[in-house]
């Protein structure tokens, strides 16, 4: 089946994503909790936390479609680059951000006075540029949503091309994307009640809502030739 992508803007579904994420849960919580683990085992590996992630995501696919899929697939290295890349965007980008406040401290501690009090200004001058961080830090990581599911569901290898489809995904969704992503990670906390052992039992609902959230999206960018095709013949 030839399937092409059409980016376009999501419609963000918030409370549908919540509400399947808990129904995969409770339908089949043994396989979900099971692979959770085997991902948190393999996040434990250098650089491949966010490939173990998208594996799971790959998983949770399966699962949802009743594939009865091996827990085992998780330990899959296929997209092991293109996360490995991604990553170290990532770790560039935190360190690029980063560097004034390394020149800042170090421009305070030059600047001290004699009873080793760093000049008022330097702290006046930090508040703003943190928010500027904090700001772009959410930005990116908001506008990059959809790249994981890109790179697991579609093949993506091109970080810049799942970049540039992600923002036109995200597109006029940055809030819903922001609420939906706080309110999943608040659910997936509950287990801190329990001694903060439930965490193993609640986490699992961030990834399982993020899934079906991924899925959505997807599927409304998805463009089947052949399907179309049908369709024109038949009218």
């Amino acid at each position: 089946m030839n399937v092409n992508l059409t980016p376009k803007p999501i419609n963000f579904k918030f409370g549908e994503y919540i509400n399947k994420g808990f129904e995969l849960l409770k339908r089949d919580f043994g396989s979900v909790f099971v692979g959770f683990l085997v991902t948190f085992l393999m996040s434990i590996i250098p650089f491949c936390g966010l490939l173990a992630m998208g594996n799971f995501y790959k998983y949770l696919r399966k699962l949802n479609k009743n594939q009865n899929p091996s827990a085992g697939e998780i330990f899959d290295f296929k997209d092991f680059m293109p996360y490995f890349i991604l990553q170290l965007i990532i770790i560039g980008g935190v360190f690029v951000l980063y560097i004034p406040f390394i020149i800042f401290g170090g421009l305070a501690a030059i600047t001290a006075d004699g009873n080793g009090e760093a000049n008022p200004m330097f702290a006046v001058l930090m508040f703003p540029y943190m928010f500027v961080v904090f700001f772009a830090i959410y930005y990116f990581l908001l506008k990059g949503f959809y790249i994981s599911p890109l790179i697991s569901f579609k093949g993506i290898t091109d970080i810049k091309t799942a970049w540039n489809i992600s923002k036109v995904m995200t597109k006029g969704n940055l809030l819903n994307i922001f609420l939906f992503s706080l309110v999943a990670s608040l659910l997936s906390q509950i287990g801190i009640l329990a001694c903060g052992i439930g965490l193993f039992l609640t986490m699992p609902f961030l990834y399982a809502a993020n899934y079906f959230a991924f899925e959505d999206a997807i599927q409304q960018i998805e463009y089947d030739e052949i399907t179309e095709i049908g369709i024109k013949e038949k009218y």
